[in-house]
């Protein structure tokens, strides 16, 4: 029995990620084809051309947007760990009145749709010369990976044994010295899941970017969307382009997978 349920469950999870995988290895192979073949022949009609590739890195606009949605990612995601991580570090080691409900406000403001924010910060960063720059996007990005960052970090640093902090505080350290050497290397996991999803949420984001931004600052997503086109989508570039945008969440997941898969089951586990 437990034999054809180990079959079963195997059967189920290839059919969800055949299923997963056949949307992006549609947009991979149509990034080789023409224009012309994606609309007339069949799906597994595949002759590779380079076209497609040739006219987006040819194309200025979609190289500076990448270099924007990658400087927007980093910094806002490293901002985002940063304070997150020193308020997770407070929230699971002090004790101080109206924690819970600071903590769970702080939550919350993750909930507020981001197209009643768009027009405030537009109408802020205008204001404060910050519209249509990277700085001004970034600080926009941060404020919905940081509510978020802290939800994640918050049950890892719980997790972190009290015993290394109290011997580090015998021999001296001080309290923010506790956090830098002590409670931030036992958190790396993580530090590390953290880091990776408030990466892609900053590098897919499209709406902060359509609002906030103009010909300086555009990120990749903004750009990829022009594709489309006026009358008929470029469904090269456009898939060509996507690939593109797919590689650093490729690269990211693949590279850090240890990290994430022990993050992920360290605060499963204990959060």
């Amino acid at each position: 029995m437990k034999k054809i349920l180990r079959i079963a469950f195997f059967l189920i999870a290839l059919v969800i990620v055949t299923v997963e995988l056949i949307p992006i290895l549609v947009i991979i192979t149509n990034g080789f084809k023409r224009d012309i073949d994606i609309w007339t022949k069949s799906p597994l009609y595949f002759k590779p051309t380079m076209r497609s590739y040739n006219l987006i890195f040819s194309n200025r606009d979609f190289r500076m947007s990448l270099r924007n949605s990658l400087t927007t990612a980093t910094i806002s995601a490293l901002v985002s760990v940063f304070f997150a991580s020193l308020a997770a570090f407070g929230f699971t080691r002090f004790e101080f009145k109206f924690k819970f409900f600071l903590l769970v406000t702080i939550l919350l403001t993750r909930m507020i749709p981001q197209i009643t924010l768009a027009l405030p910060f537009y109408l802020l960063f205008r204001t404060l010369g910050l519209k249509d720059n990277i700085i001004g996007l970034s600080v926009a990005h941060i404020s919905f990976n940081l509510p978020y960052v802290l939800a994640l970090l918050v049950p890892f640093f719980a997790s972190v044994p009290r015993d290394y902090e109290e011997a580090a505080r015998i021999d001296g350290c001080k309290t923010f010295g506790v956090f830098w050497r002590i409670t931030l290397p036992l958190a790396s996991a993580g530090l590390v899941v953290a880091f990776v999803f408030a990466f892609l949420m900053s590098w897919n984001e499209f709406l902060y970017a359509l609002v906030l931004t103009g010909p300086r600052s555009k990120t990749a997503p903004i750009v990829i969307n022009a594709f489309l086109g006026q009358y008929a989508p470029l469904w090269g570039q456009l898939s060509a382009s996507s690939t593109i945008m797919l590689l650093p969440v490729f690269a990211i997941t693949l590279g850090f997978q240890r990290y994430i898969l022990k993050g992920m089951w360290t605060g499963g586990l204990k959060g």
